[in-house]
């Protein structure tokens, strides 16, 4: 453990000691944007923090859920029937690619019509993909959306979208890290990869909380000093990722190497980006449709985001990436 300022109020330090702060945080423990959670529980909180599978849902269904992680599409799925989320810190930004197979004559995004297409239906993968074909001029009638599992190494199985594209059976994959890389590495000279420069989508995978667990004093302290904690292992990941690759890789049962290689489409970031609400009015019109409701208004969707926790983490003088 690494030690570090708590500047909490006297009356909290009164109720609560560093060493028996307990925080349950629920994450998909099968993507690499998690991993600063586990960096910031090992080196840099006080206190006990349990993380579990699972994400932003378990907030509602689960009191003993302090935190819960996923990208903002699914953020914004569960914020149109649970008001009281809030969500307090992004832990990593990440930029998705599409490889692709030149072999099916595909040599430019436009190529890509009329083709199959591997992502995650009504999720973040095929959010980018929409928006991203959509500067191509292709709409989502044009194309085929083909769902799989995603594979964090090799050999990766049958059903994943890496083994789909070698085999044949999709002719594109677009979506999160390291499905791209491995997909890219099974095709060899045959892969096209598009997107690697691209500024049109960026998943944003943040952690979440509720304002009841916001109004307890003695649990927002606690979460107070988790981002902090974020914060710092966050700078590790900017700064001097090779001194924890390893152990981050470990936690996601991935290959360094690979981890290391799609390092660069990663933003490892602790903040709340200031284009988030911009972000979520707009996303917020494919998740509505795919939920078959209606689009939330931009003043219900700004209740949503909580800059205040942050804003105390760093009130002890660590400073964020910009």
């Amino acid at each position: 453990m690494h030690p570090f300022p708590l500047l909490w109020p006297a009356t909290l330090l009164l109720t609560i000691s560093p060493y028996v702060l307990s925080l349950k945080v629920a994450s998909s423990l099968e993507v690499l944007e998690w991993t600063p959670d586990l960096i910031a529980k090992e080196d840099y909180f006080n206190g006990s923090v349990s993380i579990v599978s699972g994400g932003i849902p378990n907030l509602a269904n689960d009191s003993s859920v302090d935190l819960g992680a996923n990208s903002e599409t699914q953020l914004l799925r569960q914020y149109a029937s649970h008001r009281n989320l809030r969500t307090v810190i992004t832990t990593a930004e990440v930029y998705y690619r599409i490889v692709a197979s030149r072999k099916a004559g595909i040599a430019t995004l436009e190529d890509l019509k009329g083709k199959r297409i591997g992502a995650q239906p009504s999720a973040s993968s095929e959010y980018f993909v929409q928006t991203y074909l959509a500067t191509a001029g292709l709409k989502p009638s044009d194309y085929t959306i083909v769902s799989g599992d995603p594979c964090l190494k090799q050999p990766c199985g049958s059903n994943t979208h890496p083994v789909m594209l070698k085999r044949g059976a999709i002719d594109a994959i677009g979506m999160w890290e390291p499905s791209v890389q491995l997909g890219a590495e099974a095709l060899g000279a045959d892969a096209i990869v598009f997107g690697n420069n691209q500024t049109t989508y960026r998943e944003i995978y943040n952690l979440a909380t509720t304002t009841q667990k916001l109004a307890d004093p003695a649990k927002r302290a606690e979460i107070v000093a988790f981002l902090r904690a974020l914060v710092q292992a966050e700078e590790v990941f900017t700064k001097d990722p090779d001194s924890i690759v390893a152990r981050a890789a470990a936690a996601v049962k991935t290959d360094p190497t690979l981890f290391r290689k799609v390092w660069p489409v990663h933003r490892w970031s602790a903040r709340v980006p200031p284009d988030m609400l911009d972000v979520l009015v707009e996303e917020d019109k494919y998740v509505a449709a795919r939920d078959g409701r209606s689009a939330l208004s931009r003043d219900v969707l700004a209740t949503l985001i909580d800059t205040s926790v942050l804003e105390e983490a760093l009130s002890a003088g660590i400073r964020t990436a910009t």
